[in-house]
C-alpha cells in the first residue's frame, strides 16, 4: 500500500497497525479481517503495514525552570 522506503524497516508486526485490521471500541482488541477477534501485539503471515494507524510516542514532558535563588543558603 505504501512505499516501504520512506519507513523503518525493523518495525515489529502488530495487528494495532496493520491494514486489515480495525481497532474495537473499547481500544483493547483489533478485529482482523483474517484472524478475527486479536490482542493487539498479535500478528500474522498477512499483516500490511499502515504508516496512518500507527500511534507515535507520546513527547518528553516539559521540565520546569528553576531560579538559582531558590538554591541559595
Amino acid at each position: 500500500m505504501f512505499d516501504k522506503k520512506f519507513f523503518n524497516k525493523k518495525i515489529e508486526p502488530r495487528c494495532e497497525y496493520c491494514s486489515g485490521g480495525y481497532l474495537s471500541s473499547d481500544g483493547k482488541k483489533v478485529l482482523c479481517k483474517k484472524k478475527g477477534i486479536v490482542e493487539k501485539g498479535f500478528s500474522c503471515r498477512s499483516f500490511d503495514y499502515d504508516p496512518l494507524l500507527r500511534v507515535p510516542r507520546p513527547a518528553a514532558p516539559e521540565l520546569p525552570t528553576f531560579d538559582p535563588e531558590e538554591f541559595k543558603i
